[in-house]
């Protein structure tokens, strides 16, 4: 048996079971894009949202690993592991305790992803122009966008805290959810093929 038609039987096999249940992609699809679309029209609640979303995973993935230190307290590296877990319940608290703020600090960070992002993107580009990649423009337009993207948040805090990350959420939905729904409508069983 060759890697080829393993390959083959595995990817026979998922595209079954996608147009299978295709309507369920179908609707998880029309879901997301619903909640991309009320993410976008109040970027505020949505931004709010996934601070108080990011403060419960920090605060039960603190409070998990708090439980694991303990109970392993003779392995080595406890203090490091300890102190891990109190971060993180300490940190997922202050962002459930204060999401406005903590809207402010996950901006912030965002701010930070773009920037280096950005940089990066940019001088990746400009060492594909030296080697004549015909992809290097686009490439190198990316990094500005973000770059700039990063600067248009920077000049506007502490105001596009509010409506950054919701909109980002939101537009991720949109774009997440669209995709769904063509890829289901796409794997959808034809009149012709149920038939048969």
């Amino acid at each position: 048996m060759s890697a080829s038609s393993s390959e083959s039987r595995l990817a026979s096999a998922l595209e079954g079971a996608i147009r299978r249940h295709w309507g369920l992609f179908l609707a998880e699809g029309i879901a997301l894009v619903i909640l991309g679309l009320l993410a976008v029209m109040a970027p505020v609640i949505a931004s709010v949202a996934a601070t108080v979303f990011f403060g419960w995973i920090l605060l039960i993935s603190g409070i998990i690993g708090l439980i694991t230190t303990v109970r392993g307290r003779q392995l080595p590296g406890f203090w490091w592991s300890l102190l891990s877990a109190l971060v993180g319940i300490v940190a997922g608290a202050l962002l459930l305790g204060w999401p406005l703020q903590g809207t402010v600090s996950l901006t912030a960070v965002l701010i930070a992803f773009l920037f280096v992002e950005g940089i990066v993107t940019i001088l990746y580009s400009l060492e594909h122009r030296t080697a004549l990649s015909g992809r290097w423009g686009w490439m190198l337009a990316s990094g500005i966008i973000d770059v700039g993207l990063g600067l248009l948040l920077l000049a506007g805090l502490p105001g596009t805290a509010l409506w950054a990350l919701g909109l980002l959420v939101g537009i991720n939905l949109l774009f997440g959810g669209w995709a769904l729904i063509l890829m289901a409508l796409y794997a959808r069983p034809t009149v012709s093929g149920a038939s048969a």
